[in-house]
């Protein structure tokens, strides 16, 4: 074997390492690794996160009940988290919390990416909250449900609990081209214990797709 083909060995080896997913990451490592920012656990009986509990299950309750008093007029169910989050900011709000999209280091608000919401409690301690739903169909499988992507410009900044509001929803009815989705229950989760998985992809961009030494034919049409 010549040494090229021993490199190329060597390179296949290690892209086929990098295909591997790493499980079991515990969460609470991750986003300290991203940020420097430590997740503080949920601690049942400290007076202090009982009451934000108390306070997330009214949150839970609120933002439920407005959601099924106008359902959710959506295709897909994956489409529904997005509209849930402006019920649950203003149930933060309506409860005494200061509540919005968090501020990255440099200053942007960014509503892609983890995290959805973050939140001052009565103690002034920061707080990042997630929306989601799920169905009975689904709670128990392995499908993904939960993302998180590094970022050099991370909306997690402050040491903070890490919360979860889902929501179980269903098809109420339909309205067209839509589906009207309403809710049954609720979960308030804290995360620090999450355990995550991390799988590579490849990805290029427009200037290297459509570089012109890959183009074979192109053409314009008469509009």
């Amino acid at each position: 074997m010549t040494n090229n083909e021993q490199y190329t060995k060597k390179l296949e080896g290690i892209v086929k390492q990098m295909l591997q997913p790493l499980r079991d990451i515990p969460f609470s490592l991750v986003i300290e690794s991203i940020c420097g920012c430590k997740v503080l656990p949920f601690i049942k009986g400290d007076p202090k996160d009982e009451a934000v509990l108390k306070k997330l299950i009214k949150v839970a309750n609120l933002a439920g009940h407005g959601i099924n008093r106008f359902g959710i007029k959506r295709p897909r169910p994956n489409e529904v988290g997005n509209d849930i989050e402006g019920y649950i900011k203003n149930a933060l709000l309506s409860v005494g919390y200061s509540a919005g999209t968090p501020t990255t280091r440099r200053g942007a608000h960014k509503t892609t990416g983890y995290p959805d919401i973050e939140f001052t409690d009565e103690f002034k301690r920061a707080n990042y909250l997630e929306c989601k739903t799920f169905s009975v169909e689904t709670v128990n499988t392995t499908m993904r449900s939960f993302y998180l992507s590094p970022s050099d410009d991370f909306k997690v900044t402050k040491d903070g609990h890490h919360f979860v509001v889902s929501f179980e929803i269903f098809v109420s009815s339909r309205q067209g081209r839509n589906n009207v989705f309403k809710c049954r229950s609720w979960k308030v989760l804290s995360i620090e214990n999450l355990e995550v998985s991390v799988k590579y992809e490849f990805n290029s961009d427009n200037a290297r797709l459509y570089a012109n030494e890959l183009i074979l034919a192109e053409g314009k049409l008469i509009v």
